[in-house]
């Protein structure tokens, strides 16, 4: 089950650019006539959410709206998005060594001696960007399943003790379920989001700076 689609993959940098075609400056267009401001229209209140109807024993949420509003959500989409941007800068400079190399290679004043070490150094480097490519994209699909594990298991005790109170027997997916129209005060997303950053996350055992010293031993 995904939850966290804001860094959908890695955005790799390619390992050989096009070159751009030359492009001649636009005309400069005639002069056009000041736009007029548009009439605002005046602001409304937000209607509020309507009551869960009573008596109701069917629900749905949407997991993808909980994680981008939620503070949990949003923390892990943080840690994805700075492991992105760290494995693709990596991931860049070495394109940029390669195609420094190529450029290098090409000089007609570059000896053949050193010409052919170039080539194995770039070869090399061809198969080094393939493995971090690789590499990379493991440790993100690790870490964001690894935050979608922890997510699940904060979410999924607030889901049980909602649909114990309300007296559910069914709670659906808004993305998975093929809902077509459903009443919006059915909708516990809002709800799951509050209770869910109103949960402290669990601390964590504090790690002693040396081991416990053992008992002596007893003389028989």
């Amino acid at each position: 089950m995904k939850v966290f689609t804001v860094v959908a993959a890695l955005s790799f940098a390619l390992m050989t650019v096009p070159a751009l075609a030359q492009q001649k400056p636009p005309a400069t267009p005639p002069a056009q006539p000041a736009p007029q401001k548009p009439t605002v229209p005046p602001a409304t209140s937000p209607q509020p959410p309507k009551p869960f109807p009573e008596g109701a024993k069917v629900a749905f949420c949407s997991l993808q709206e909980i994680s981008q509003n939620s503070k949990a959500g949003q923390v892990a989409a943080t840690q994805l998005k700075a492991l992105n941007d760290k494995k693709v800068k990596e991931i860049d400079d070495k394109r940029k060594q390669i195609e420094a190399n190529t450029t290098l290679i090409q000089s007609p004043s570059l000896a053949e001696d050193k010409r052919a070490g170039l080539q194995r150094e770039i070869d090399r480097g061809n198969t080094d960007l393939q493995r971090m490519q690789q590499d990379a994209q493991a440790e993100w699909q690790e870490l964001n399943n690894e935050l979608q594990k922890t997510f699940m298991g904060r979410v999924n005790p607030i889901i049980q003790q909602i649909a114990a109170e309300k007296g559910l027997q069914v709670l659906f997916l808004r993305e998975e379920s093929g809902l077509l129209w459903a009443d919006p005060a059915l909708d516990l997303s809002v709800e799951i989001t509050r209770r869910l950053d109103a949960t402290p996350t669990a601390p964590k055992a504090p790690v002693p700076d040396s081991p416990a010293p053992l008992p002596p031993a007893t003389r028989r």
